[in-house]
């Protein structure tokens, strides 16, 4: 920003996107990832006035203001506005800070993991809808799936009746399953979706409690998953097997669950450091509203 006046950054926490990144270990900047996305967060855009003490976000310099997104802390120039609706900038408590840092970061990942879980959650779903509609209709399916697969293979050529592997080999074998087993199953399958389902809300709007439940739920599954790569090896295991890791170890590390590294209070305390005004105080840190 063109201000003589401007003071040096912070050495300690330095805004993001001003350090050059080190060969094959760049620091991602979630920050720069959302504004670009979302676009900045500026406030003042439509006051008439800016005050010595709103230097902190706003500056006046040569007919053009300089507005510093709240989120990145790029410094933009524009134009006063042509009809302000208000006299000065909102006051501090008026203002809602948009995350930044660690908080900003965790909430994009937990987003992403509800997002995961919202699928498991619709695909299981529809798993025990399917069973409950063949335990309620068997016969009619079973005669339809063997008429059909009857017609396919007469009318390539083939015998009408044999033994089929396969999917359809896996439908056969789901059709002769007991109407309990079948029952059994669709509200295993349906306990299971709503327990992702609920996951995924929590998650969604960052609830620490969803945090422990999906770490709970998630690394019970991890020894299921490991027995059924020793059965057979398929990509789907394998990058299923990856994620479900990769959250266990997040959740529990990263998100400090169990009161491991200091537990909710060091995450509170790493919460304070990088939002509010004080972190944007110390992002620039002579500029710090009096």
């Amino acid at each position: 920003m063109p201000d003589a006046d401007a003071p040096e950054f912070s050495q300690t926490r330095r805004p993001p996107g001003v350090d050059k990144p080190r060969r094959l270990r760049p620091r991602f900047h979630y920050e720069l990832l959302v504004c670009g996305v979302a676009g900045h967060e500026l406030v003042g855009v439509d006051a008439r006035t800016i005050r010595p003490e709103d230097a902190l976000v706003v500056r006046e310099r040569d007919g053009a203001r300089w507005y510093r997104c709240l989120r990145c802390d790029s410094w933009l120039a524009l134009a006063p506005p042509a009809e302000p609706t208000r006299d000065t900038i909102p006051g501090r408590g008026e203002v809602e800070l948009p995350l930044r840092g660690k908080p900003l970061r965790d909430k994009i990942v937990l987003r992403l993991i509800a997002v995961n879980r919202a699928f498991h959650f619709v695909v299981l779903g529809l798993l025990a809808v399917a069973a409950f509609a063949v335990a309620h209709n068997e016969a009619v399916l079973h005669r339809t799936f063997y008429r059909t697969v009857t017609a396919i293979q007469t009318s390539l050529g083939g015998p009408a009746h044999t033994t089929h592997g396969g999917l359809t080999g896996r439908v056969e074998s789901l059709l002769s399953q007991r109407h309990s087993t079948l029952v059994i199953a669709g509200f295993v399958l349906l306990a299971y979706a709503l327990v992702e389902g609920v996951e995924a809300v929590g998650l969604w709007y960052g609830r620490r409690w969803a945090e422990y439940l999906t770490f709970v739920v998630t690394a019970s599954l991890l020894p299921y998953e490991l027995v059924e790569l020793a059965h057979r090896v398929t990509p789907f295991k394998v990058i299923a097997l990856i994620v479900n890791v990769a959250v266990v170890a997040y959740l529990l590390f990263a998100k400090r669950l169990f009161g491991l590294r200091g537990g909710a209070q060091a995450d509170e305390r790493e919460r304070e450091a990088d939002v509010g005004w004080d972190a944007l105080a110390r992002a620039w840190p002579g500029a710090a509203a009096r």
